[in-house]
């Protein structure tokens, strides 16, 4: 029984820590969702829900949720998602179909708030969750999830090589696994198969997105549909841009402190080492 009710106990920190990770996107998604059944203004919605996105970013600066590093990471995925944003929606690959005064080339400024709030997750989670990495090899990782990226537009002109990529990455981190921990526990699990578990609930959150109107897709214009599973893998791989592009800030500011603590850095990275090697191996 003991057993039993420290796995509960640990169940239970581990769902209050994503809830922690996860409050930035809930909140702007509920924001998106109450902006749908507000009666009729003199505002569109889309730009309502941008000061809303906006207010809420400075909120969550303000209760100290993110540093001014992992802000700039937002930042960064904000501009790449506007990015993304204006070449699909001009492909047809989706919508947004009300009009705004802050829609550029048909996609709303607010688009890049939901890749913001991924990154903003990512953030979170690496703080939260003590997250360290063995076998994680960053150049190689860098290199395949830039092509995901790239990927994702010249699809609509060249062969999609997302299988091809989906195995390089594969590749790159078959040796690569996280530690994070949970309470007083840690536990470890293959990068690869976190990619693939956040790329589950992102579309899980696509699907509660397109029911609350934040963008359609073309056979969710006549009304709404489950988003296609296959939007499930997209996102197991475009979530190691973010990955990425965070683990480069996040190595940079250690890099930081070591170089001003430098009489404490070797026994602290050891000490480090030595406790996720110490620690049970599970995945979640």
């Amino acid at each position: 029984m003991r057993k039993i009710f420290g796995a509960i106990r640990q169940l239970i920190s581990f769902t209050v820590l994503q809830a922690r990770c996860c409050a930035f996107a809930v909140a702007l998604l509920g924001g998106i969702g109450v902006s749908r059944v507000l009666p009729h203004l003199p505002v569109a919605r889309y730009d309502l829900v941008l000061v809303y996105g906006v207010l809420l970013t400075l909120v969550a600066r303000r209760l100290g949720w993110e540093s001014g590093r992992d802000t700039m990471v937002i930042a960064v995925c904000h501009v790449i998602g506007l990015l993304f944003e204006l070449v699909k929606v001009h492909m047809g690959s989706w919508s947004y179909p009300e009009d705004a005064v802050t829609k550029i080339a048909g996609v709303p400024l607010y688009g890049g708030f939901m890749y913001a709030a991924v990154a903003g997750y990512v953030c979170r989670a690496w703080d939260l969750f003590q997250l360290r990495f063995t076998g994680y090899r960053a150049t190689a990782t860098t290199v395949v999830a830039t092509a995901v990226y790239l990927n994702f537009f010249t699809h609509h002109w060249l062969p999609d090589a997302r299988w091809l990529l989906a195995a390089a990455m594969l590749a790159v981190t078959a040796r690569a696994s996280v530690g994070f921990t949970v309470g007083v526990r840690r536990y470890r699990m293959p990068l690869a198969l976190s990619f693939v578990l956040i790329g589950f609930f992102l579309w899980v959150a696509e699907n509660a997105a397109t029911y609350a109107g934040a963008w359609s897709y073309p056979h969710q214009l006549g009304g709404w549909q489950p988003v296609a599973l296959g939007k499930f893998g997209a996102w197991a791989l475009l979530i190691s841009v973010t990955f990425v592009l965070t683990e480069r800030v996040k190595s940079a500011d250690r890099r930081m402190v070591s170089e001003e603590r430098p009489d404490n850095t070797a026994a602290t990275a050891a000490t480090a080492v030595d406790s996720d090697l110490r620690c049970p191996s599970k995945s979640s």
